[in-house]
């Protein structure tokens, strides 16, 4: 019985370590994934440990470290939700207000990043949502849409530009110049499907008087620091900035180093190693040399298909390994963030932040016609630009 009574403990312990395990991977599949497919790839071609780090492109690392750190410091300091609160009283319209949304969304994804522009303003449609009745679903889905449009023109804009951007070697303006006729383009086909979609229906935002605090400071110090932070990085100076941004916060606004998506850093860092060996792999080359996706055109083609089935974040690190057309690449990349919702993390957080019940196909009924059609202007401009 002392026996019996002493293995109840030890299995009780081990489905408590199955469960945890378990609601991890679900919360986070992209990890989980990673760290499987990285293990396989250990067992099946081994190789040193150590030598993994060296697959890791630390320049792009540290900038997205910085970046979340300064973003994080503008999110926590209220700027952005008390200017949007404040922005929507000059609208009139459900047209009107999605006009505001899809610009606003678009515009502080190009410095703030996809993720972060999300997290302002589909919170700000759901909080509108309750003052008067709007198409909410339709609405976040064009917000989506908006930041993955938006996105494309900076470096700063989602994480497979940042990456395309420090490998590269090309400067922050060059970089803007070349992505600036895809993000118009595509921006104006979404204004073009917004006039068609949302109504001219009267709207009243009267009873919206929350009042919504600034940390004056706060912003100011991120604002300063994240001009000198943009300049730093684009001298590929990255480590010297985040040291200082890292530890100036950590000794005034300690909470805001902490409250960073340490996941995130962590997924990119599996997703270089991961990727890079996978395209190490003799066959893999055999068959990527076959499909030849060093001509722009089929660069582009590669991207923007690719990131259909594995995300265009990780579709641009492995496809870099093939191809040094980074532009080409870039658009394919930028393209596959439309269609099916996992073309972008950005469509995934959108979904969820909503938390809607059919947005999952309501959603791709815009998304993969949008797709079709991006996948057209781009490879228009790719060719004649």
């Amino acid at each position: 019985m002392p026996a019996a009574e002493e293995r109840a403990p030890e299995a009780s312990r081990s489905r408590s370590i199955v469960r945890e395990i378990f609601a991890f991977a679900t919360k986070e599949p992209v990890l989980s994934v990673l760290v499987v497919a990285l293990v396989a790839l250990q067992y099946l071609h081994p190789r040193p440990w150590a030598s993994l780090l060296s697959l890791i492109d630390w320049q792009t690392v540290l900038t997205l470290a910085g970046l979340l750190i300064l973003t994080k410091a503008v999110e926590l300091s209220g700027f952005l939700m008390w200017m949007a609160h404040r922005v929507v009283h000059r609208i009139h319209s459900e047209r009107g207000l999605a006009y505001l949304m899809v610009g606003l969304a678009a515009a502080l994804s190009t410095l703030l990043t996809n993720d972060v522009a999300l997290f302002v303003v589909v919170p700000l449609a759901l909080s509108l949502h309750k003052l008067t009745p709007l198409p909410l679903k339709r609405l976040v889905i064009f917000i989506a849409l908006a930041v993955n449009a938006g996105s494309i023109l900076t470096p700063l804009g989602n994480p497979q530009n940042l990456f395309l951007w420090q490998t590269s070697g090309v400067s922050f303006g060059g970089f803007v110049w070349a992505l600036a006729p895809l993000c118009a383009a595509l921006m104006v086909v979404l204004y073009l499907v917004t006039a068609i979609f949302f109504r001219r229906k009267p709207l009243d935002l009267s009873k919206d008087v929350e009042p919504h605090a600034v940390d004056r400071p706060l912003v100011g110090v991120a604002a300063v620091l994240f001009v000198a932070f943009v300049l730093l990085a684009d001298a590929h100076r990255a480590a010297i900035g985040l040291a200082g941004v890292g530890l100036g916060f950590l000794l005034w606004r300690r909470q805001i180093v902490l409250k960073i998506d340490w996941l995130l850093l962590l997924i990119f860092v599996f997703m270089f190693i991961v990727l890079r060996s996978v395209a190490a792999l003799p066959w893999v080359h055999e068959i990527t040399g076959r499909l030849g996706i060093g001509s722009p055109l089929r660069a582009y083609a590669a991207g923007a298909i690719l990131s259909q089935g594995i995300s265009n974040v990780p579709a641009a690190i492995m496809l870099a390994e093939f191809t040094k057309d980074w532009r080409a690449l870039a658009f394919g990349v930028s393209v596959g963030g439309f269609g099916i919702a996992i073309g972008s993390l950005a469509n995934l957080i959108a979904v969820r932040l909503s938390n809607e019940r059919g947005m999952w196909l309501q959603f791709h009924l815009f998304s993969i016609p949008f797709w079709i059609i991006g996948g057209v202007i781009g490879a228009t401009l790719l060719l004649h630009l």
